[in-house]
């Protein structure tokens, strides 16, 4: 194992995902789109992905972010899961997306 490779974190439904501290979610107003900012990066996530990125607060679990979105959009459930879950696996390969831990750092 790579040392200086961050640590991979596997995405389920029980996972509270979060932005890392060096990532922020911001509306960018000369490009009228939301942005995530990242360490010599700016990445333009499309509208489904910023509004997963909107509710990956450290609190809510997975599950609890696809029941919202699948609540919001009357889509079903599964769907709803299969995507949430593809996205924050990809951004936390990234190292875009984080595990919250349980005990304070």
């Amino acid at each position: 194992m790579n040392p200086a490779r961050p640590r991979r974190i596997r995405i389920d439904g029980e996972t509270r995902p979060q932005l890392p501290r060096h990532a922020r979610l911001r509306f960018d107003d000369t490009r009228q789109a939301w942005v995530l900012l990242v360490p010599e990066r700016v990445l333009a996530p499309d509208d489904i992905a910023v509004e997963i990125l909107k509710l990956c607060d450290g609190a809510r679990r997975v599950d609890d972010i696809v029941d919202a979105l699948a609540a919001k959009y009357a889509a079903p459930r599964a769907t709803i899961a299969t995507d949430v879950v593809a996205l924050l696996q990809d951004l936390a390969d990234k190292g875009f997306v984080v595990a919250a831990r349980d005990t304070a750092e």
